[in-house]
């Protein structure tokens, strides 16, 4: 008899699978901070993070007492930083609960918590039925299923989380929950990749209607909605003795308040712009932007109500940095 999808994804995630170290732990606290930072981000970029993040904070109870400033430069490179704050609300909102939330229901009721992180945890922590929906899992979803239709939509979504809780549910008294749910989504950042998928060694070949009609290499589908913006901006290094020259931010619609940024052009209209040191790309959602790095002088006025400052190198590693200022820092060689 053929195997279920679910024992074929057990056997094979048994066989062997990446060794991250929140695969070591059934501690939801751990699980939930894996998860928060890898949304938007790679595992292995977000290795030395979590890491980091439970050295200084090993327990819910350590993060609740947390000066937001040391979770922001903590987390500063991995972007997204509202995650970051409602890691430290969450934290102070489960506190005084009296410990962490143990159904989904409740999970979900968490700052920054959606439906895909309650099921994560949900199922590897407390081994919940509860399947977990990304984009590796719409992906495999969709050429399994040999569906074209526009995973950007909430029918469709909807439709495949269905088809993953149906897998799911094969899965109980076997695999488990936690272990099918981690086993899809390793499918889906290994194997049944976006670009040249490889089909030949992938465990669900067998029942993949795609593998079949030839077609894993146009699905998912996804309809563009809206257009990417270029742009272009120059970082000037503007530098006093050995001090360096930092902006604060202020909030608006895609950065956080409490964060530091090398100024650009637009802010120090008056700096004289020297020698440039290099460019880099950087996304934020639609906006595509190219960064030119580039020393420069300045003299600044005198009343900057504290938007300017100067910053000590040994300073510059210990505050909440911006990733686009953290990436030009290092082309400087200052950080």
């Amino acid at each position: 008899m053929k195997p279920s999808i679910a024992d074929a994804l057990a056997d094979w995630y048994r066989r062997g699978h990446r060794d991250l170290p929140w695969r070591h732990t059934s501690d939801p606290y751990c699980i939930w901070v894996s998860e928060v930072m890898l949304q938007q981000t790679r595992a292995q970029a977000v290795i030395p993070y979590y890491e980091r993040f439970l050295a200084r904070f090993p327990t819910v109870e350590a993060l609740a007492a947390s000066a937001e400033e040391e979770v922001l430069a903590l987390w500063s490179g991995l972007g997204y930083y509202s995650r970051a704050r409602n890691l430290r609300r969450a934290a102070r909102q489960i506190q005084a609960s009296g410990g962490f939330p143990y159904t989904y229901e409740r999970i979900r009721t968490l700052p920054g918590i959606g439906d895909y992180t309650a099921a994560a945890i949900a199922s590897i922590a407390f081994g919940l039925p509860h399947a977990v929906v990304d984009g590796n899992v719409l992906r495999v979803v969709a050429r399994v299923e040999n569906d074209s239709s526009d995973i950007a939509s909430a029918p469709t979504r909807e439709r495949f989380r269905k088809v993953a809780q149906a897998w799911l549910e094969e899965s109980v008294g076997s695999a488990g929950p936690g272990l099918f749910n981690q086993a899809l989504m390793e499918l889906g950042a290994t194997v049944c990749l976006g670009r040249n998928p490889m089909c030949l060694v992938c465990p669900l070949a067998s029942a993949c209607g795609a593998r079949v009609h030839g077609t894993a290499g146009g699905l998912p589908v996804k309809l563009r909605t809206v257009e990417l913006v270029q742009l272009e901006r120059t970082l000037l290094v503007v530098r006093r003795r050995s001090r360096v020259l930092l902006r604060r931010i202020e909030a608006d619609a895609r950065r956080m308040p409490g964060f530091w940024e090398l100024p650009a052009t637009a802010a120090l209209p008056q700096a004289r712009i020297g020698a440039v040191m290099g460019q880099f790309r950087h996304s934020i959602t639609y906006h595509r932007y190219l960064f030119t790095v580039a020393h420069a002088s300045v003299r600044l006025p005198s009343n900057q109500d504290g938007v300017f400052r100067w910053f000590a190198p040994a300073e510059v590693a210990s505050i909440p940095l911006s990733t686009t200022a953290r990436k030009a820092l290092h082309m400087a060689g200052i950080l």
